[in-house]
């Protein structure tokens, strides 16, 4: 069975990676692990280039080192987003009146937010079904939002489609569950072990190594 993987980054990297040893996660052997018996077609791996803050000046260091290792996958490519940032005004928590009757005591954030990763998996998703490209559709997420296009995938154009949730913690999202053709709830960490790139990755534009600050 041919087999399309889409990959939402965010969702993956900080419900199954974030504060774990297994961010160099090599995503072809995951899918092999996942998904035995499978013809893995092609994998669509969506994301966003981070923006660095002081605290954190090697963030987009770390991330193309990533994205370099994942270029080596045959058949994957990386759509990206763009993230947005701005100041914002929010209650502190918790809420308190500093004078009874009137507004919240306010604190100033900066908010940062990924954008359009998850138009670009629906709309890839949806073409990828007009183009017949595939038997079998696999989403890694547990995004509510890609619900719908999920549920016109299997209805619309009668294909496969199941749903990987990276969540460790919480609930996988009851509308994909609902929406999709089968659903596997976490990504056990012995697997995510054992799909790991080797230290050094060999690509194009010379060697690219596991970032030691991971």
């Amino acid at each position: 069975m041919k087999a399309n993987i889409y990959v939402d980054g965010f969702n993956l990297y900080y419900g199954a990676l974030r504060k774990t040893p297994y961010k160099w996660l090599n995503l072809l052997l995951l899918c092999q692990k996942l998904l035995p018996n499978r013809e893995i077609n092609r994998i669509r791996f969506f994301t966003a280039l981070v923006t660095p803050l002081p605290h954190n000046p090697d963030t987009r260091n770390r991330q193309s080192a990533y994205l370099r290792a994942l270029e080596t996958i045959p058949g994957l490519t990386i759509h990206f987003g763009r993230f947005a940032s701005h100041p914002q005004n929010w209650p502190a928590y918790p809420v308190t009146y500093p004078v009874s009757g009137e507004a919240p005591q306010m604190v100033r954030i900066l908010r940062t937010e990924e954008k359009r990763s998850d138009v670009n998996l629906a709309t890839l998703l949806f073409l990828d079904c007009v183009d017949d490209d595939f038997d079998e559709a696999v989403v890694i997420s547990n995004d509510s939002d890609l619900a719908l296009p999920i549920k016109y995938a299997v209805q619309r154009f009668g294909k496969t489609v199941g749903v990987i949730n990276p969540q460790r913690y919480g609930k996988p999202s009851r509308e994909l569950l609902q929406a999709a053709s089968w659903s596997y709830r976490k990504i056990n960490r012995s697997v995510l072990a054992a799909s790991q790139f080797p230290d050094t990755v060999a690509t194009p534009r010379g060697p690219v190594t596991r970032p030691p600050s991971w």
